[in-house]
């Protein structure tokens, strides 16, 4: 069955590709979750005058995240975490820790968009990524102290 994408759909293609897919899986997941039309006509001009909204969206939406990533990349955070001999920690600072405490300065970041390139085990200073845009990517210092 052709369909055409009215949204980034991963592993299938973007807004207003027009692909092919199983019956099902366009009927069951695609269609009702309003991420694809049908082939026809009528949704190619339908599509045009969404698309306009969409890419205009994506602007604001990147405008937005640059200026948060200009923002993140002037802060500093500080993680306490429990320490054992030679500076080592006991467990590891999360994603979700360094949300929580980025979420007490006033940004408010998923979790899932924190990138550790390799997990954060013992003390000093950090640079973690986040993911604010698909093309943007800001990064913040992270400095992990004793609790004591």
């Amino acid at each position: 069955m052709k369909v055409i994408l009215r949204e980034d759909v991963a592993n299938l293609g973007n807004i207003g590709d027009i692909v092919t897919v199983k019956d099902g899986y366009a009927r069951n997941y695609l269609i009702p979750r309003s991420l694809a039309y049908f082939a026809n006509p009528s949704a190619l001009k339908r599509l045009e005058t969404e698309r306009r909204t969409y890419e205009k969206k994506q602007l604001r939406m990147r405008e937005q995240a640059e200026l948060t990533a200009s923002k993140l990349s002037e802060l500093q955070i500080s993680i306490p975490m429990q320490v054992g001999e030679e500076g080592k920690l006991f467990g590891s600072v999360t994603p979700q820790m360094i949300a929580q405490e980025l979420d007490v300065r006033g940004f408010n970041i998923d979790r899932r968009t924190i990138i550790i390139d390799e997990p954060i085990k013992s003390l000093g200073v950090f640079d973690v990524k986040v993911r604010l845009h698909h093309d943007v990517i800001g990064t913040l210092k992270v400095w992990v102290i004793s609790q004591e």
